[in-house]
């Protein structure tokens, strides 16, 4: 029997196929984006593809369970595979499972939302959260993103950094007029670090979104760096300017909790080498 040998892949067809998984990856970032889902051709103009590339690309997915097909309101929404997928994230930092006691009992204290996120690429993720029960809960969502510079996260970790880190942040994500809240100069910026630094939690003021207020506090490793950080988000007409400084100060006893109860130390506790 004749054997058939497969005809060599050009580079044309390499390309077309990274192209491919580069457009597939889209569509699971935009539908990513929106709970209740995406019509096809909303689809379509989010990612700029044509109708017959992204259908072709659903179906592929779809036959994978990375997406699945509502068929009574005609939308597309993430499928089971891609929470699979996106869960090892979660698991491969183990000490999300164990900081959820810890955001509970804050999400009781404040009767706000909760949350705890790391740093990726200059932004901050939320890998888990705890809602309110108030109306309005939270800032964003599980899996979402926020700049570090207009969250409270994220400039609670920022100003743990290196001059020359927070240097090379501003200058390759720079800094975000997102709401008239939002810091517009680096020189305000680093002005507030030293704030952060002193009294340990950062506030984002409405920078991020108007209306609500987020304060943030770190979370240390064994080796008194950033690990993670946890906040509390709300409503501004609920995190008041009179509840900062209480809510920064309970923020912060349970962001020390965590870092103990998780084998970390704060930089305070680390002597310094002899000289």
């Amino acid at each position: 029997m004749r054997s058939i040998i497969p005809p060599k892949s050009t580079d044309a067809d390499r390309s077309d196929r990274v192209r491919s998984v580069e457009r597939a990856l889209s569509l699971l970032e935009v539908l990513g984006e929106r709970e209740e889902g995406f019509r096809l051709t909303d689809l379509a103009t989010e990612t700029g593809l044509s109708h017959s590339t992204v259908h072709r690309l659903l179906t592929t997915l779809e036959a994978r369970r990375f997406v699945e097909f509502d068929r009574t309101d005609n939308v597309w929404h993430v499928g089971r595979q891609a929470f699979v997928v996106g869960s090892a994230f979660v698991r491969q930092r183990n000490f999300v499972a164990s900081a959820l006691p810890f955001l509970r009992r804050l999400r009781d204290q404040t009767r706000e939302t909760t949350n705890l996120g790391v740093i990726d690429d200059g932004e901050v993720v939320v890998l888990t959260q705890v809602e309110s029960r108030e109306i309005m809960r939270a800032i964003t969502r599980v899996g979402g993103r926020v700049p570090m510079v207009t969250s409270g996260m994220g400039k609670a970790i920022l100003a743990t950094y290196a001059p020359a880190d927070i240097s090379a942040i501003i200058e390759a994500r720079g800094l975000m007029k997102r709401t008239p809240q939002s810091l517009a100069r680096a020189a305000d910026l680093r002005a507030e670090l030293e704030i952060i630094r002193a009294q340990g939690y950062a506030v984002d003021n409405e920078e991020f979104m108007s209306g609500l207020r987020c304060i943030g506090a770190v979370v240390y490793n064994h080796q008194a760096e950033a690990q993670c950080a946890i906040s509390v988000s709300g409503l501004s007409g609920r995190v008041t300017q009179d509840r900062i400084a209480s809510l920064g100060t309970l923020l912060k006893a349970t962001a020390r909790e965590l870092t103990i109860a998780l084998g970390g130390v704060e930089p305070s506790q680390v002597s310094s080498p002899a000289v």
